[in-house]
């Protein structure tokens, strides 16, 4: 079976000479998929295609593009395992991490199916008679779609499934490290019925292909998540052209446990959040703040959860999955170091894992002793690194929690009702959970951080993500008597 693909621009593939190679995080010995690199042509050549297919495809009526997108659904929920194993073999998740996941980007293009007929704008009173004043909303336009590795279905559904909804056409570049999710993800919607041009999807780095997709005049809106470094960059590239972004960036999320908490639950949320998905989620739970009365039980059963842990292929059974790539285990194990050398102590975990596939494993990893100035507080790891934090009373945990640039995911662990209230009111993030995990958030629900999580713009998801790929238009109406056509008695 071939792993070579293909970029795909106006229904049609397109090869190249050079190559982006991918091989399994979690067995290094398999190569996965081969895609052509992309060039400043190749993007040029897909922003051109989705400029040529827009006109059409805004006037379809929205229930019609809801209708593809419910059938694409349908299609993402006949391939279900198949899709699966793609993602575990490409971005290194466990099975049922997968699995998840697949399951999401197909509610989400469900939901987003749904949006096709409940988008509409208002009537408003008009401020004389005889006089209707309405306003609608109408497709933005091309749109650069620019997604991460780290969930390379869903982040690229819940950006594809509003913009598809609201009438525009896309760009789409997954990341290099997971290129034929993105690629699956596309081939199911043309099957759905998508014409061509309406999503083109080219592979390749950001100064190639990225940077063309962000300063583009055809461009009217982008839609990035990943590091702030290269959000920030985005931002100023597009300012030249005014282009409306959408920026969801890093995250370095806590989770609060108060000496009331069910301490089984918070230990199950803490090792949820930190280690599922190997960490590497914007909203994983990288501090764990807790009250000193509960500190040491807790502590200990952390450690106990982090050594039940088995690293390994998600194919062959493994609890938690590889680092994505060589680049990113090294990240890991020099924050590891930092943490040591800043004088955290090592309660587990720390080292490289030798597993039974070739692979970039590593240990769940815990340091107690965490001052909340220590880089490992402060910087975003995006591996299996919890570090905890002691305090005294929840005033400290909230003071301690938000003395951090991002803004994303926090939580907190209590049977107090007055202690989750006074912590969603005033600690500085955009999602707050009580008694949950950091991760995970609801379809229906607006998603965004502040701070350097967030351009602090548009959100993602829910029914306000189609505000990101639309804009309003005002209408003022006069029908004054005796106007031409009027009924007369």
């Amino acid at each position: 079976m071939s792993t070579k693909f293909y970029h795909l621009i106006n229904g049609e593939r397109i090869g190249g000479n050079d190559w982006i190679v991918r091989r399994n995080p979690a067995n290094t010995d398999e190569v996965v998929s081969e895609f052509p690199k992309g060039t400043y042509e190749i993007a040029r050549s897909a922003l051109e295609a989705a400029a040529a297919a827009f006109p059409a495809w805004a006037t379809i009526p929205a229930p019609d593009r809801g209708d593809i997108l419910f059938r694409a659904a349908e299609l993402i929920g006949q391939q279900i395992e198949e899709l699966t194993a793609i993602m575990t073999r490409e971005e290194g998740k466990t099975l049922a991490e997968a699995r998840g996941e697949v399951v999401r980007a197909r509610d989400i293009f469900r939901y987003y199916s749904a949006e096709g007929r409940r988008m509409s704008g208002e009537t408003l009173p008009a401020d004389k008679t005889d006089s209707i004043l309405l306003t609608m909303r109408e497709p933005l336009g091309v749109v650069s779609i620019i997604t991460p590795w780290n969930f390379p279905m869903a982040i690229p559904a819940w950006k594809i499934g509003p913009a598809l909804a609201a009438g525009c056409t896309i760009v789409f570049k997954p990341a290099s490290l997971v290129p034929l999710c993105g690629l699956r993800l596309v081939e199911i919607l043309h099957e759905a019925g998508l014409p061509p041009g309406v999503i083109n999807i080219v592979v390749g780095a950001g100064q190639d292909v990225g940077d063309e997709m962000v300063i583009h005049p055809v461009v009217r809106g982008i839609s990035f998540t990943g590091s702030y470094g290269v959000g920030h960059a985005i931002q100023q590239k597009a300012a030249s052209n005014m282009t409306r972004t959408q920026l969801e960036m890093g995250g370095k999320n806590p989770l609060v446990v108060l000496d009331d908490a069910d301490l089984e639950l918070a230990v199950k949320l803490a090792a949820s959040g930190g280690f599922g998905l190997t960490g590497q989620a914007c909203t994983a739970t990288s501090r764990v703040i807790v009250q000193r009365g509960i500190l040491a039980q807790f502590s200990e059963q952390l450690v106990a959860r982090a050594r039940s842990i088995i690293p390994g292929d998600g194919l062959r059974g493994g609890h938690m999955g590889p680092a994505v790539d060589e680049s990113q285990l090294q990240t890991d194990l020099e924050y590891i170091e930092i943490g040591r050398s800043e004088g955290a102590k090592l309660l587990v975990g720390g080292a490289r894992v030798q597993a039974e596939t070739p692979g970039f494993y590593i240990q769940p990893t815990v340091f107690a002793e965490v001052h909340p100035s220590m880089r490992i507080a402060q910087e975003e790891i995006f591996g299996p690194v919890v570090g905890i934090i002691a305090v005294d009373d929840l005033d400290e945990a909230i003071d301690v929690a938000n003395n951090i640039e991002y803004g994303l995911s926090a939580g907190l662990v209590t049977t107090d009702l007055r202690s989750a209230f006074r912590f969603a009111e005033r600690i500085e993030a955009g999602v707050v959970k009580v008694n949950q995990t950091t991760g995970g958030v609801a379809v229906q629900a607006p998603f965004g951080g502040v701070k350097k999580s967030s351009s602090n713009t548009f959100r993602e998801q829910g029914k306000t993500a189609i505000d990101f790929f639309s804009r309003s238009k005002s209408i003022y109406i006069d029908y004054p008597a005796g106007a031409a056509g009027e009924a007369r008695p």
